[in-house]
């Protein structure tokens, strides 16, 4: 009999099934932290704006054909930081910080940029004991550097575009030994007894006394006097018992969530800066977030999170954190549109807030500044657990600068294959052989165009990936061939969790390579996933990521052949018991940087890993396709994305929307919904409008949970059959045009669902609707969302613009809000056209 905790165990991890499958429940919140539960985030949202201790040493300013770089000194702790601001080709400008010199190495973000970013020449316009004016390489974009408090203003002529530590948010917890450790005491002790040494024997001055006790220069640049001006105004004792009170702080060392302990073995490490946008009032992007496209100001709840979770049901209209992160926020007026990339891979905050631009604007800008101190400005506010601030600024100015400049960057969406832009039929899970067989014909039978049928986790043997179940799917290979005889293709599930198992060989080749993520202790990091106690590779390690690439080659990958693709989910990554439903951030990845510092990389680099295997098992001859759940920014380079596990509700056919559309915004095109809702069951006319409504988004595919009944298109009577047969028959009629589409995303990075302000930019109607949008610069499509819906009122933008109903022909002159009454079968009534699609 197994021992009483093992069966406990396996009880637990049933239960967990059991609540993940049942369609009856929604998201447990208690289960994610708020940011009052997270203690950087808690910490860094009590800072009191306006109170910047910062000051920049202009004095350590140097300047090169790359970049200008100086010292940033905090007043209270006496911490110096390096500040390099660089201008980039392509009208953006990038600013990072890091300690001058820190106790070991800070994360910096690897693999997500495609290159090194080119740089433009930098002058000094202008310099008073104050301030720096330095022009970029175009006469009319400057910045203006003022050194106490710190901050950083960017002009265009005398417009301010953007202002950085305007609020006095910059915070920069510095690496540092904890004051209890048995080395710190000793060396806390050591080092009182040569003060009290100095002070009696020296009678040399304070600065002096102090700069003897300066950091070394970093990257050529000396420390100063200044910034080791000794003790605090109000004396050392005062200030000892201030850094005893933060040392003491809760969760600076360590922190509990229900029943998980974070141990933080490099302390308070956190980094926070504000940017302000006078003159916007509008703001997007920073998905994955189920809410409207514009995002809402966070002064009295939540701020938007950003950390990728396995968020089961997740609720709507609110900023908790999903599937996915790319922190790259979008700005936009009638006259401009402004972006802001933070590149910082840890678990992020982003707050929102409106101000008045008069309450930010002082000093030296005032003296170019025009326009009324009273206009509306929106400030973000980013926060991150650990790393480095390396931030992008994307000075547009039109919504396609954004998208070509952002692209330059992170890359352009992957071309995908002409296949995966058609029908995609999937559901947890067809039996065996003989289902998949029987939903195959019932295609044909019933004719509707379909390319790919998908198998979900029931198709492995006991849930080892890359296997077949031998008793349901003896002959994959003869599965697929009929299916190739038919030119369909087959998708599989791959997750990234791995069963462990002596006898399973994906199991055995990760262990024996030391492939596996490490606990804290150095073991193999395990937790519960679908197959029971899993292992997670560690695809931060280039090593792992080609060993994985190569078991999709045909003979690693037995059973498979060209036809057959990948879809990665739970690859945030799940793991059923650890802290909220993911994994513990001071597991140890590739160079001892703790899961932590890249948590919301894992999915990005498990989709490259397979990706690439696709890649080589052809050669290098054929474009691969791989579905993701998690991603962060320049996960378009390697594939497809879906906004997870949604449920069968009108409610959630409607935020499918704003929730492309957002990442579109970020570079990520090719998106889509589960068609029907995943959760729960769909009547006949919620089924029909998402098929509709699917039809007209990028990733096209129906899914279904294990617990909910069949779906397939023609189980709903032979009307709803020929309704959803018209909407599918759309998609082919037009695949020529989304084929257009995505390769003109390829080559330059433009969204191809987007928001009508993007072709629209000074139509201000425009500018928060998100239940209508464009594909591409031509057809605009209104889906019919609303329950028991008679008619949609559609606005056409365009002073003067022309629009085609795509039904019936018939010419409207924009702008103007037309109502158009519908019926069940009013899929083409959706959809209006301006010019000739493909032109």
């Amino acid at each position: 009999m197994a021992p009483v905790s093992e069966r406990l165990r396996w009880l637990f991890l049933a239960w967990v099934i059991s609540m993940c499958i049942t369609t009856t429940q929604c998201v447990d919140r208690s289960n994610f932290k708020t940011c009052n539960q997270s203690a950087f985030c808690k910490r860094q949202r009590s800072v009191t704006p306006g109170n910047s201790p910062y000051r920049a040493l202009l004095d350590t300013l140097e300047l090169n054909e790359n970049s200008m770089k100086l010292q940033l000194l905090n007043k209270v702790n006496k911490v110096p930081l390096l500040l390099e601001v660089s201008g980039l080709e392509g009208n953006m400008v990038r600013l990072r910080i890091n300690e001058l010199k820190p106790l070991k190495p800070r994360y910096e973000v690897p693999d997500v940029l495609v290159k090194e970013p080119r740089t433009v020449p930098l002058a000094v316009v202008s310099r008073d004991e104050g301030s720096v004016e330095v022009s970029l390489s175009s006469p009319d974009h400057r910045l203006v550097l003022t050194a106490e408090p710190f901050r950083l203003d960017v002009l265009a002529g005398r417009e301010l575009l953007l202002s950085v530590n305007s609020r006095g948010l910059l915070v920069f917890e510095h690496l540092r030994q904890r004051k209890d450790t048995f080395t710190a005491k000793v060396s806390s002790a050591v080092g009182s007894m040569w003060d009290t040494i100095r002070n009696v024997f020296s009678s040399a001055s304070k600065k002096e006394e102090s700069s003897e006790e300066g950091e070394e220069k970093a990257d050529d640049i000396e420390p100063t006097a200044e910034q080791t001006d000794d003790k605090a105004e109000d004396g050392e004792a005062e200030k000892v018992k201030e850094e005893e009170e933060e040392e003491n702080e809760e969760g600076m060392w360590e922190e509990t969530f229900k029943t998980h302990t974070d141990s933080k073995p490099n302390g308070p490490t956190s980094i926070s800066l504000d940017f302000s946008l006078p003159g916007v009032e509008n703001v997007y992007g920073i998905p994955e977030h189920a809410d409207s496209l514009k995002l809402k100001t966070t002064d009295s709840g939540d701020p938007y999170r950003l950390f990728n979770l396995d968020v089961f049901q997740y609720e709507l209209h609110n900023p908790m954190a999903l599937y996915g992160a790319v922190p790259l926020l979008l700005a936009h007026t009638p006259r401009r549109t402004l972006g802001i990339f933070w590149l910082n891979a840890a678990e992020t905050w982003v707050d929102i807030s409106s101000n008045t631009a008069g309450k930010t604007v002082l000093g030296k800008v005032l003296d170019y500044v025009q326009g009324s101190s009273e206009e509306l400005q929106t400030d973000v506010r980013w926060i991150s657990e650990s790393g480095i601030i390396d931030a992008f600024v994307l000075l547009g100015p039109k919504p396609t600068d954004i998208f070509h400049q952002y692209a330059s960057l992170t890359g352009t969406q992957a071309f995908p294959p002409l296949f995966s832009l058609a029908y995609h039929q999937c559901r947890w899970n067809y039996n065996d052989e003989e289902d998949v067989r029987s939903v195959d014909s019932g295609f044909d039978l019933h004719d509707i165009p379909c390319d790919v049928i998908w198998l979900d986790i029931e198709h492995t043997d006991g849930k080892r990936y890359f296997t077949w179940d031998p008793n349901k799917f003896p002959s994959p290979r003869d599965m697929l061939r009929g299916l190739q005889a038919k030119k369909r293709k087959m998708v599989t599930i791959v997750d990234p969790h791995i069963k462990v198992d002596s006898d399973y060989k994906i199991h055995k080749e990760v262990r024996s390579h030391g492939y596996y993520t490490k606990t804290k202790d150095g073991s193999d990091y395990e937790g519960w996933c679908w197959p029971g106690t899993a292992g997670y590779p560690d695809f931060t390690d280039p090593e792992m990521r080609s060993w994985w690439a190569s078991m999709f080659s045909y003979d690693q990958y037995e059973g498979s052949m060209e036809n057959l693709y990948i879809w990665n989910d739970m690859n945030e990554p799940s793991v059923f018991n650890g802290p909220e439903v993911t994994m513990h951030k001071d597991a140890v990845h590739k160079g001892g940087w703790e899961n932590r510092d890249l948590h919301n990389l894992y999915g990005f680099y498990v989709q490259m890993a397979t990706a690439e295997g696709q890649v080589h098992r052809s050669g290098g001859t054929e474009r691969p396709f791989v579905l993701t759940r998690a991603f962060f920014a320049g996960s378009q380079r390697y594939g497809a994305v879906w906004t997870g596990d949604n449920a069968a509700e009108w409610d959630h056919l409607r935020i499918s929307i704003p929730m492309c559309l957002s990442l579109g915004l970020a570079g990520i095109s090719f998106a889509g919904a589960d068609v029907g809702g995943f959760f729960k069951s769909p009547d006949a006319s919620l089924l029909v409008r998402w098929f509709q409504t699917g039809a007209y988004q990028p990733f096209f595919r129906s899914h279904a949970h294990l617990d909910t009944p069949r779906r397939e298109p023609w189980l709903f009577g032979d009307e709803n059959t020929r309704l959803i047969r018209e909407a599918v028959r759309q998609r082919y009629a037009l695949l020529p045009f989304w084929y257009t589409l995505f390769y003109q995303a390829y080559r330059t990075g433009e969204p191809v669902m987007r928001p009508l302000w993007v072709e629209y930019p000074a139509d201000v109607s425009a500018f928060a609707i998100d239940d209508e949008y464009m594909l591409g610069g031509a057809l605009l499509v209104h889906p019919v969302t609303e329950e028991g819906a008679r008619g949609v009122t559609a606005y056409l933008p365009g002073k003067g613009e022309v629009w085609y109903d795509v039904h019936t022909y018939q010419k409207h002159i924009a702008p103007q809000n037309l109502y158009i009454p519908v019926t069940m079968s009013s899929v083409r009534k959706q959809s209006f056209y301006k010019r000739p699609l493909c032109s």
